[in-house]
C-alpha cells in the first residue's frame, strides 16, 4: 500500500459549509490522506468547487456514499455529478430499513441494485454497496443477508465496499472474506476494533465489555496481514472510516491513524 484515504464521514463536524469543507480538505492532506471516499450529497456547495478543494489539497475522490433516491431516479444527473467529483465509483453506505427486515424486500432491492447498475455500466460506472454488521444476521433458509447480496449481484460492474470492523462484528473472518470476494472489492475501509469497558452490573461483580471502534492501530485487527491480501485481490483505495471520532476529536483520531499507516502500512 502506497498511498491511503478517509471516509470524510469521520470528520463530518468540520465539513458544514464551503469554508469548513476547504479548511478540512487542506489538514487532512497535510495529515497523509490522498484518497476521499464522501458521505452524503453536500448541497451546500457546487460539486465542481467540491473537486477543486479536494484537488488544491492533493485528494483523489475514490467513491461516494450517495443518495439511493437519485442514483435510481436521476441517472444522468447522479453521471454528470460523479464524472465531475472524478470518481467511477457510485455507492450507498447502506441499505434501507425494509430489505432489512423483510425478504421479499431483500430480493426486490437486489433486483433493483442489479438494473440500477445496468444503467451505470453504459457510462463506465460501477454500483457500491458498503456493509455493516447487520448484514450476517441469519435468514429463513440459514443463509444471511450478506450471501444473499454476494450471490445476488450478478451485473459486472457492482461491486463491494468491505470494512474491517463491521466484518470482525459481524463474526465474520476478514481475510477470508476479502478472498472469496476477490475482483469484487475496489475500496476497503480500514476501521479497527477495541474492546472498551461498557457498564457493570449493579450488585454483582460482572463487567461487560463491548467492541468498539477506535483508531487504525489500537485495536486489535491484524491489518499487517490484511493489507497485502487485498491488494493481491484486487483492492485498489485503502480507505480510514472512524464513525465515532467526532466524540473523542475527529482531527486528533484520523491523525493517529494516519501517524500509525505511515509508519507501519506503508511500503
Amino acid at each position: 500500500m502506497k498511498r491511503f484515504g478517509l471516509q470524510i464521514y469521520s470528520v463530518r463536524d468540520h465539513m458544514a459549509d464551503e469554508q469548513s469543507l476547504k479548511q478540512a480538505f487542506l489538514e487532512l492532506g497535510k495529515m497523509g490522506y490522498t484518497y476521499a471516499h464522501t458521505a452524503g450529497t453536500y448541497d451546500f456547495i457546487t460539486p465542481e468547487k467540491f473537486a477543486q478543494y479536494a484537488k488544491d489539497a492533493g485528494i483523489e475522490v475514490c467513491g461516494t456514499h450517495y443518495n439511493w433516491d437519485r442514483i435510481v431516479n436521476d441517472v444522468e444527473g447522479t453521471v454528470a455529478y460523479h464524472k465531475i467529483l472524478g470518481t467511477t465509483n457510485v455507492g450507498i453506505g447502506a441499505m434501507s430499513m425494509a430489505p432489512r427486515e423483510n425478504e421479499e424486500a431483500l430480493a426486490e432491492f437486489i433486483k433493483q441494485f442489479n438494473e440500477t447498475a445496468k444503467k451505470y455500466a453504459a457510462y463506465g460506472m460501477k454500483l457500491t454497496y458498503h456493509h455493516h454488521s447487520f448484514e450476517f444476521v441469519k435468514l429463513s433458509d440459514g443463509k444471511t443477508i450478506f450471501d444473499r447480496l454476494v450471490e445476488g449481484f450478478t451485473e459486472p460492474n457492482t461491486s463491494f465496499v468491505l470494512d474491517t470492523y463491521w466484518l470482525q462484528h459481524g463474526g465474520k473472518d476478514v481475510r477470508a472474506v476479502i478472498e472469496q470476494l476477490a475482483g469484487r472489492v475496489e475500496i476497503l475501509h480500514l476501521k479497527d476494533m477495541a474492546a472498551m469497558k461498557r457498564y457493570t452490573v449493579a450488585g454483582t461483580d460482572a463487567v461487560y465489555f463491548a467492541p468498539a471502534i477506535t483508531e487504525v492501530g489500537s485495536g486489535n485487527i491484524n491489518f499487517k496481514d490484511i493489507i497485502p491480501l487485498a491488494e493481491k485481490c484486487g483492492v485498489k483505495y485503502f480507505v480510514v472510516e472512524d464513525d465515532r471520532a467526532v466524540e473523542v476529536g475527529s482531527y486528533d483520531a484520523v491523525k493517529k491513524s494516519a501517524d500509525y499507516i505511515k509508519a507501519n502500512l506503508l511500503d
